[in-house]
């Protein structure tokens, strides 16, 4: 209906003697009416598809009203009903434009951002419904449609000649103020909304730039055309084009916004744009000013003035050009021209790379950023993968081969808008690759040396517990039944020399048995054997001085632990609760132990000073405020790395410290690794 509407509009202006080329405001309605029509057959229930088919359809009918009541009055007076036709263009602007006017309030999602704003757009709907029946009663010419028409409204009614006009400017003052709040909203809305909803903004945002360059070019022509007494260009109606162009593009980007705000990549869009935006004007910018600059030193003849300009202007812009295309091209593909900075890129971040753990997920990083991809991601061999952003689409593999074996496999992701990656972009994942597999293999080597020390110590201190049970259970007693049956004998034994001989071998005895107990003893804390490693740590709790009070927050019962971490459990927390007591001037903690998923965690807090200067919770055997790390710190840390385990240590937000410890909870056979994003 409403593209019937302009169709009808322009005929009848066609035959009023009007110049189509000032009907190209229709172009807006037109893009209105096709925008609404397709998110209301798409998405029925978004208000915005309503508001751009609703403000569309009232232009259009106020337009062919006010044309054919033109053509009925005053080009072929004395057709029926063109006196009423007159009537409609008097109160169908208010709600075209309000409906305008309120998208950008409920861009893109269709509903308003916050309850608050219902009450303020309930109350600009009633001062609209007034400012409608006050236009639609206001007497005299209209000229929505055209100037000096000598079409007048049939309804007028002559009281409302004073009041009409004041009414329908407030309420285009309104309209004004209701637009920008909404547009201030919108802006803090991208600032804080998530990626899709940005990307559906930025649609809008790009399309208002062009309109808005389109203006300023309008404007620059209207200021320097000569005619002071306008501000728009009047020496050529080709002007009213652009500006029409840029208008109607705004409905269409709020369609594509809201449908298919996925089918390009928008900041491509935009950093093309931009790109050529520059170049040209400043190309423009520059052949006016050489063609200005030869044209005084050299008045005579045009053309070879112009020519010399051209190519003046060709030396001079060549190589900005390619500067701008090298500065959009790295906005858009990143370093693909460059392989030597992404490779430096790569370099430096594994040069950065403190732990082995994060090498892996620091080259995705790293590979990503260097390609402006959306998602890339290293997978070993033994399956663990470490990514970084979110997959799009179909990721693409790479294979990652060092000395003929393939150790995993680079994932990618093309860039949004992309199906793939081109020559040039393949030529620099190749030589990225090699590197990448260089740092695969490494951290491989560096995971099987870590997993065989970590077998290492488990196999050392299952192999003190055999002894600390062999010794306490056998070598122990044997040497202590020998010292008895000793005494024995030396009780029965009269002979003096003998009796010597025997208190020798007594004495002997007692003292092996003594240096087996303290060997057992210092190949594992005695109480873990006989409490376990729960009643150790409760009794080590107990064992505090009466101002700390220590509690254990621990279940009933623990699954079989492997010796190294039952030992490193109790010697980090035995360390922890001394710090509290020799350092942190608390006078509470508590101690947390749990069994989950295949882990041993372990906390130790207090209610003391706090983290100091040492950055060890205030263990400061080096010296306090020295800023080195203490011995207590650094033993209980090598305690839990050489297991496979972490050890970290911060400040509380109620104050205190909190020593935070994983271990493994049984032996590990082979690890691959978690999966890791970024």
């Amino acid at each position: 209906m409403t593209l019937l509407l302009v169709a009808l509009s322009v005929v009848l202006a066609v035959l009023d003697g009007t110049d189509p080329r000032t009907l190209s405001h229709l172009l807006f309605v037109v893009a209105s009416a096709l925008a609404g029509g397709l998110i209301g057959s798409r998405r029925p229930e978004h208000a915005v598809g309503r508001l751009l088919a609703l403000s569309g359809f009232c232009f259009a009918l106020m337009e062919s009203c006010g044309q054919y009541a033109i053509f009925g009055l005053v080009t072929h007076p004395g057709l029926p009903l063109a006196q009423a036709m007159a009537w409609p263009q008097t109160w169908l602007w208010v709600p075209a434009n309000l409906s305008l006017a309120l998208i950008p309030l409920i861009f893109p999602s269709g509903r308003l951002s916050s309850p608050r704003l219902r009450p303020p757009v309930r109350a600009v709907a009633v001062a609209a419904a007034l400012t409608m029946v006050v236009s639609a009663l206001r007497p005299g010419e209209n000229h929505q449609v055209g100037t000096d028409t000598g079409v007048v409204n049939p309804l007028g009614v002559a009281g409302l000649a004073r009041v009409a006009p004041a009414v329908e400017t407030a309420m285009t003052a309104l309209m004004a103020v209701v637009f920008v709040i909404g547009g201030i909203d919108l802006l803090a809305r991208a600032l804080r909304s998530g990626e899709p909803e940005r990307r559906q903004i930025k649609w809008l945002a790009y399309v208002v730039g062009l309109l808005v360059l389109v203006v300023a070019a309008r404007l620059a022509a209207g200021l320097t055309d000569g005619f002071p007494d306008t501000i728009w260009p009047v020496t050529s109606s080709l002007w009213e084009l652009p500006g029409a162009l840029g208008t109607a593009l705004v409905p269409a980007a709020i369609c594509v916004a809201i449908l298919r705000h996925r089918l390009f990549d928008i900041d491509l869009v935009i950093n093309r744009t931009l790109v050529y935006a520059l170049l040209s004007g400043c190309v423009t910018g520059g052949y006016v000013a050489v063609v200005g600059y030869l044209g005084a030193i050299f008045p005579t003849g045009d053309l070879p003035v112009s020519v010399l300009a051209a190519g003046l202007v060709a030396l001079v812009f060549a190589p900005l050009r390619e500067r701008l295309q090298s500065w959009v091209n790295l906005l858009t593909y990143g370093e693909r021209d460059d392989p030597y900075a992404a490779l430096s890129r790569l370099g430096r971040r594994l040069e950065n790379t403190g732990e082995p753990g994060t090498v892996l997920a620091g080259v995705a990083r790293s590979v990503a950023e260097a390609l402006r991809l959306p998602y890339a991601a290293v997978e070993t061999a033994a399956g663990s993968r470490h990514a970084f952003g979110a997959a799009v689409g179909d990721p693409v593999r790479l294979p990652l081969t060092h000395n003929g074996e393939r150790v995993g496999d680079l994932i990618l992701s093309p860039r949004p808008g992309e199906s793939g990656f081109g020559p040039r972009d393949m030529r620099v994942l190749t030589d990225l690759a090699r590197q990448v597999a260089v740092a695969v293999h490494a951290v491989r080597l560096s995971a099987d040396l870590r997993r065989s020390r970590e077998r290492l110590v488990m196999a050392r201190e299952e192999e003190r517990r055999r002894l600390r049970r062999d010794l306490h259970d056998g070598l122990g007693p044997t040497l202590a039944a020998l010292t008895m049956r000793a005494e024995a004998v030396h009780d029965l034994v009269e002979e003096g020399q003998a009796r010597r001989l025997l208190a020798d071998i007594v004495g002997d005895a007692e003292a092996a048995v003594a240096d087996v107990r303290t060997l057992v003893d210092g190949l594992r804390p005695p109480a873990l054997d006989s409490l376990g490693l729960l009643g150790a740590l409760r009794a080590h709790a107990t064992r505090q001085p009466p101002g700390l009070r220590v509690a254990v927050h621990a279940p009933d019962g623990l699954p079989p632990l492997p010796a190294a971490t039952e030992v490193a459990a109790y010697r980090i927390a035995a360390e922890a609760l001394a710090n509290v007591r020799r350092h942190a001037a608390a006078t509470g903690a508590e101690l947390r132990v749990e069994v989950s998923r295949g882990t041993l965690r372990l906390e130790v807090s207090d209610d003391g000073g706090g983290i100091g200067p040492t950055g060890d919770g205030g263990t400061r055997p080096d010296g306090a405020g020295s800023g080195r790390t203490g011995v207590g710190l650094t033993s209980m840390r090598e305690r839990a790395l050489e297991l496979g385990g972490t050890c970290t240590v911060e400040e509380r937000p109620e104050g205190g410290t909190l020593v935070r410890v994983t271990l493994p909870a049984h032996e590990e056979e082979d690890a691959c690794g978690p999966d890791l994003a970024g």
